[in-house]
């Protein structure tokens, strides 16, 4: 699973360069803002997924036992 998370991880930092390299100010702003929170947010949940323990946290969130 820690291939997924580090896939989440990359596809998330890729995101946010793609989105700093666009310099349009044109109707693709939606886009590169689109583009900033996703990345965003997978770099966030893939840090967290890797983290020990991770597991156990999300096995509580979801009341998995």
């Amino acid at each position: 699973m820690g291939f997924w998370y580090l896939l989440l991880l990359l596809i998330g930092i890729v995101l946010i360069i793609v989105g700093a390299m666009k310099k349009g100010v044109s109707a693709e702003v939606k886009a590169v803002i689109l583009l900033f929170v996703i990345g965003i947010l997978f770099i966030v949940v893939s840090i967290v997924l890797l983290m020990p323990g991770s597991s156990d946290v999300i096995a509580e969130l979801l009341k998995l036992e």
